[in-house]
């Protein structure tokens, strides 16, 4: 008896389907991956032990005292406290100091027992508001 052999069929593969799942997966990568911006405030820290100024030039002066209140010292010398303590209450203070007023110094003065959280939040508007020459004050050291 003579049994015939079927005809094997060419095995073939296609890469199409391989090649759209690939594609997939990358726009899927591409489209759900977060790039983070980090902002930074680039600041000059003062020297304990500097000269003082001979001449004193405007500034705009934040004090934060040691329960993190926040009081603005702007073109009068007269401090007011802020009365909306929050972020976004320093903020639009902030913003409505710097239209006129932007290229003068800011100066942080904070009490050495201020919340860390209170002078970073400050130092983060002073910057995003705009203001460029941000500095600490800081008192000369008691021999």
């Amino acid at each position: 008896m003579k049994f015939q052999r079927k005809k094997k069929e060419k095995i073939d593969i296609s890469m199409t389907p391989m090649i759209d799942v690939v594609f997939l997966l990358l726009i899927f990568f591409m489209v759900t991956t977060t790039f983070s911006r980090q902002t930074e405030v680039n600041i000059k820290l003062p020297e304990a032990e500097g000269t003082e100024a001979k001449e004193h030039p405007k500034t705009v002066s934040l004090v934060i005292d040691a329960d993190g209140i926040y009081s603005l010292i702007g073109d009068d010398s007269l401090p007011h406290q802020l009365i909306n303590q929050t972020r976004a209450g320093l903020k639009q203070e902030l913003s409505k100091l710097a239209e006129h007023s932007k290229a003068l110094p800011f100066v942080i003065n904070a009490d050495d027992k201020t919340p860390n959280k209170a002078v970073m939040t400050a130092l983060d508007i002073a910057g995003q508001v705009g203001f460029s020459h941000i500095t600490f004050a800081t008192l000369k050291p008691s021999d």
